[in-house]
């Protein structure tokens, strides 16, 4: 399997159900991607945010709270995606009809460019944050950014000459994992030793500010996991079916990101509560004993966010132009992330978190609410459009931004999420006589 797609133009392979003898991927791949998937100096970012906004208390409740949904809502999912066998795309075939989901998928793909776009921004400004400390200030001037900007795209692009699988199984499990949470752990150890020199009780009492409420820091901590939603089939339709239980992909998705996402989150309260006023996360992070090298191995993990993003939004954007193969459309948007990289500041990461899921939590709302109820995936008639998919969704983005401006002290994701699903599901067709959703999404 060259790239885990065939380059014969016509065939759409998002919406084909992948073969039985290609799903190889096992309880630990599946925990492992996502672990690895999950760890990253953006969560980290985010996670500072949450203070001094939420005192310390209610910033760990939100976390694992937060964590564990968001996990959950990605564990679902994968289980679509594996006893399926279809990619994001095809399960929102599925749901929202061949017609109208072109324009969710659409929505992915702006999303993952945008996403991977900021994965080589963070990686480039640690590069040079350890160049600096290492080298001198050379590698901070705009020289220096073009260059470690154009470094980590071609180590982007050179990824897509291989296969996902490959990388996921050969590296990621057997290599990456095993660095990454050495790293985490040396650094946790490090703040850990901070804090207490300055006062555990002191920070674990430490009230909020008052600028935002538990569950808007709720809604801050399930915005990451969601950012997921949209990938995780492209991932999960390789994993072997299973025979009975939830299987691997369910519970591997689900422990491997909620303990990344946990472990993250956490991290990043330590470091900005330690922190000198003014002082960056990355710098922080590099001046704890040992952090220039935890850094970098997170900067190296932090590369197969940038693939994860860029190799699922080919795989959406194949499902809209199958002519064009995913290893072909990946190379292409890569190089628009890298062009992007150099030109765009991309350093307002709340609002963009929130408006994300402001649209992909209901949208799988109704995903979960049609396709998740453990039977297999079909749609009934010759629909194009599914418009009571559509209305529920489009009412659930409308519902998600009124609960923000008139209730944010409810949150919006669980509210919108709970009301999606609902909606979805006591009007889901009946499933009688349906064609499989193959048969749909390629009509």
């Amino acid at each position: 399997m060259a790239h885990d797609n065939n380059d014969h133009p016509g065939a759409n392979e998002a919406l084909t159900p992948l073969p039985a003898s290609k799903r190889v991927f096992g309880l630990h791949d599946h925990a492992s991607l996502w672990f690895s998937l999950g760890v990253g100096l953006l969560v980290m970012q985010i996670g500072a945010y949450l203070v001094p906004a939420v005192g310390t208390r209610d910033a760990a409740i939100a976390i694992v709270v937060g964590s564990v949904i968001g996990a959950g809502l990605l564990a679902w999912t994968a289980r679509l995606g594996c006893e399926s066998g279809l990619a994001s795309a095809g399960l929102m075939h599925a749901t929202y009809g061949s017609a109208f989901a072109r324009l969710p998928v659409l929505l992915n793909i702006v999303q993952l460019v945008g996403w991977t776009t900021f994965e080589l921004v963070i990686m480039r400004e640690g590069t040079q944050a350890i160049g600096q400390l290492a080298f001198g200030p050379s590698l901070g001037s705009f020289w220096g950014g073009v260059l470690t900007t154009l470094f980590w795209g071609a180590v982007l692009l050179a990824l897509f000459a291989g296969s996902m699988v490959k990388l996921v199984r050969r590296f990621v499990s057997r290599f990456g994992l095993p660095l990454v949470v050495l790293s985490l752990l040396w650094l946790s150890w490090q703040f850990a030793t901070r804090l207490q020199a300055k006062g555990l009780d002191a920070f674990w009492a430490r009230p909020g500010d008052g600028s935002m409420g538990m569950f808007g820091a709720l809604d801050l901590v399930i915005a990451m996991p969601v950012s997921w939603l949209p990938l995780v089939a492209d991932y999960a339709r390789h994993g072997k079916r299973s025979t009975g239980g939830l299987g691997g992909a369910f519970n591997g998705t689900w422990i491997g990101y909620a303990l990344a996402n946990i472990w993250c989150y956490a991290l990043g309260v330590m470091v900005v509560s330690v922190a000198e006023p003014g002082v960056s996360l990355v710098t922080a992070l590099l001046l704890a004993q040992g952090g220039l090298v935890a850094l970098g191995l997170i900067l190296i993990d932090e590369l197969d966010n940038a693939y994860g993003d860029v190799y699922s939004g080919s795989v959406s954007t194949h499902s809209l132009l199958p002519r064009w193969s995913v290893r072909r459309w990946g190379l292409l948007l890569a190089t628009l992330c890298i062009a992007l990289a150099l030109v765009l500041p991309m350093h307002t990461l709340e609002p963009f978190l929130l408006l994300l899921s402001s649209v992909f939590v209901p949208l799988y709302g109704v995903i979960l609410g049609r396709l998740g109820s453990g039977q297999s995936v079909v749609t009934t008639g010759t629909r194009q459009v599914d418009f009571s998919a559509a209305l529920i969704w489009i009412a659930g983005i409308a519902a998600y931004h009124a609960l923000a401006k008139w209730a944010p002290q409810l949150g919006s994701a669980l509210p919108t999420l709970a009301t999606t699903f609902v909606l979805a599901w006591f009007s889901r067709p009946s499933r009688a006589g349906g064609a499989s959703a193959l048969a749909q999404s390629r009509g």
